[in-house]
């Protein structure tokens, strides 16, 4: 089989067979994801031609990733089960409260500014799993603190994890095998008069400036469909009243992101923007600088949806618990999170160790080559669990409230434990299914589907690339994965058309591989597994989907006028379309208020 087309549409059968389970359905991921799982192995069995055995190989990789997830997931639900018993959530609750009572200040705080710096220390969808379980103990809907730890998986994430998204992602993508840059790349670079690393992080630097310009709308953008979905009169209206505030907070963190991308590298920007953002806002909320004049809350709990709500609920016993505990001692768990997760990521002797001799690695499964390292002290997961084991001094603890705390969170992780040992077998195969596994020769399926797409876009390239980028952090959950599955084919593609300077085109790439990370499956059951939301990941992923399309439109448009010239041409058609859409919108908000509500969801009595 060679047909371009007929290959992509097969590629991405497996995709929109769980898109339509998911959004079209509304099945639970533990149910649509064995169905899509069964679908990619039939396609890369009879039409991609791989060997059971490699197919098998990829079941398995996916089966360790998944349990390097369940890691992360188990620790995070156990950090939250222990600040919760040991009365921690209600002294930072209250400490919320005195900065400002209203939710919209709190989620762009929370979220934003705290989820940014958590992204540019540890990456790999730990913002959420950190954010959402926070934002829960604040009295927040459970729906509404996944979507939140969603949405900010945007702007940062291209430098999360200490940059690992650029180094990794785009320094490997851009490779040949030896790991040198590819001669069409080094030709570029020279031109340029840069090195390999010189070279991503000029790169990079474009990738800061295009987040910056589209990233200064998404607090806006998160608070307005929190209100428009979560609210007591579900009006998008009382999300664009917090306007100055939104834009002021976005602004706080992007400024030094961008300056720091331009200064010193990409591997710090995601870090010291949402640091220093986080630090200027709420010195200046508690002043207050731009608050709100009305308080903004969701509706009594009892009044509630029963598709907002989790089966955790850390209020509850919040309210019953009357222990008083200093501020500084109720947030030094999350203080010794970020200062473990810095430390770890960039003390070498330290980072070497933990991913060098502490690593476990499974090398060649089944005689294929495909290996998978498990660098389990490395994770997330390891340092959520040694907070919990010093919290347990620091607060006091007694016996029963710590053996409940793992009693708990053992219970609740079984449920998100099935989804994921679907869901990242798919990805691995689909990602997996290139020519050193296939017996014909094929391109993987994110390939061809990234080639059918360039055949049909030609010159308007730059308006789709931020999509392909997207779609392998979807199906991947990995901005730096998505980066190296298809920055050198995005490169290639640029010099295709005749772009001047082709690095933006994969700058474009590592764009939308970042908004991508709002919709990727297996970090929104990950999210949803924090708060007790499984079942619900369609729910959330038709609400994130709008601002990952957003995202990504006008990243295109940015990149077509950085491209081709600022003209009116393609590029400025589409980002004049967005600005359009975005204003219509907010002014029919702002005369019918839940107009454009889609789900006007009963509540419970």
């Amino acid at each position: 089989m060679d047909n371009l087309g007929v290959l992509a549409l097969l590629a991405l059968l497996p995709i929109l067979v769980v898109g339509t389970l998911l959004l079209g359905l509304r099945w639970p991921a533990r149910t649509a994801m064995p169905v899509g799982l069964a679908v990619v192995v039939v396609i890369a069995l009879f039409a991609w031609k791989m060997s059971l055995v490699a197919v098998s190989a990829s079941i398995v990789q996916g089966l360790l990733i998944a349990v390097g997830l369940l890691w992360i997931i188990f620790g995070a639900l156990l950090m939250l089960e222990t600040l919760t018993k040991s009365g921690a959530l209600q002294t930072i609750r209250a400490g919320f409260t005195t900065i400002s009572p209203d939710r919209r200040v709190q989620v762009i705080i929370v979220a934003w500014l705290f989820g940014s710096f958590i992204e540019g220390a540890a990456g790999f969808g730990t913002p959420a799993a950190v954010v959402a379980p926070l934002l829960l103990a604040l009295g927040f809907p459970a729906a509404a603190a996944v979507m939140a730890g969603l949405i900010i998986q945007s702007t940062p994430v291209s430098f999360g994890a200490v940059g690992t998204p650029m180094l990794t992602g785009l320094g490997t993508g851009l490779a040949d095998t030896s790991g040198a840059l590819a001669p069409e790349v080094q030709a570029r670079a020279d031109v340029l008069g840069l090195d390999h690393l010189g070279f991503v992080a000029h790169t990079a630097t474009q990738v800061a400036t295009i987040h910056a310009i589209v990233g200064i709308l998404v607090p806006l953008i998160l608070v307005t469909l929190m209100c428009g979905f979560y609210g007591e009169k579900r009006s998008f209206r009382s999300g664009l009243a917090v306007a100055p505030f939104a834009v002021y907070a976005a602004l706080a963190m992007i400024v030094p992101y961008v300056t720091v991308a331009y200064l010193l590298g990409p591997e710090f920007p995601a870090m010291l923007g949402g640091f220093l953002g986080l630090v200027l806002v709420m010195f200046t909320s508690s002043k207050g600088f731009l608050m709100p004049k009305d308080v903004w809350d969701f509706p009594p709990r009892d009044r509630w949806s029963d598709r907002w709500m989790g089966t955790v609920d850390p209020t509850k016993e919040a309210a019953t618990l009357t222990r008083n505990m200093s501020m500084v001692r109720a947030w030094s768990p999350y203080v010794i999170v970020a200062a473990l997760l810095l430390v770890t990521r960039n003390v070498p002797a330290i980072k070497e160790f933990l991913t060098g001799p502490a690593v476990i690695p499974v090398e060649n499964i089944f005689g294929t080559g495909i290996s998978q390292n498990m660098e389990l002290l490395y994770s997330p997961g390891a340092i959520f669990l040694l907070v919990c084991l010093i919290t347990y001094a620091l607060h006091g603890m007694k016996g029963e409230q710590i053996r409940a705390s793992w009693r708990v969170a053992g219970g609740q992780l079984g449920g998100a434990a099935f989804a994921l040992l679907c869901a990242v077998p798919l990805v691995r195969i689909f990602i997996n299914s290139g020519p050193d596994f296939n017996a014909v020769g094929l391109d993987s399926m994110p390939v061809t589907v990234a080639q059918a797409a360039a055949d049909l876009a030609g010159q308007g390239w730059p308006l789709v690339s931020p999509f392909i980028g997207a779609l392998g952090a979807f199906v991947a959950g990995s901005n730096t994965v998505s980066n190296m599955m298809f920055s050198l084919f995005q490169f290639n593609t640029g010099l295709g058309i005749g772009a001047s300077s082709p690095e933006t085109v994969a700058a474009l790439q590592a764009v939308g591989g970042a908004a991508g990370n709002m919709v990727a499956v297996h970090n929104v059951v990950a999210a949803a597994a924090t708060v007790g939301l499984l079942g619900r990941e369609g729910d959330l992923i038709r609400k994130t989907i709008l601002p990952m399309t957003y995202y990504c439109l006008a990243a295109g448009g940015i990149g077509y006028l950085w491209i081709f010239g600022f003209a009116f041409n393609a590029g400025m058609v589409v980002l004049l379309v967005v600005i359009a859409a975005l204003t219509l919108t907010a002014m029919r908000m702002l005369r019918k208020p839940d107009a454009l509500n889609p789900e006007v969801l009963p509540v419970r009595v």
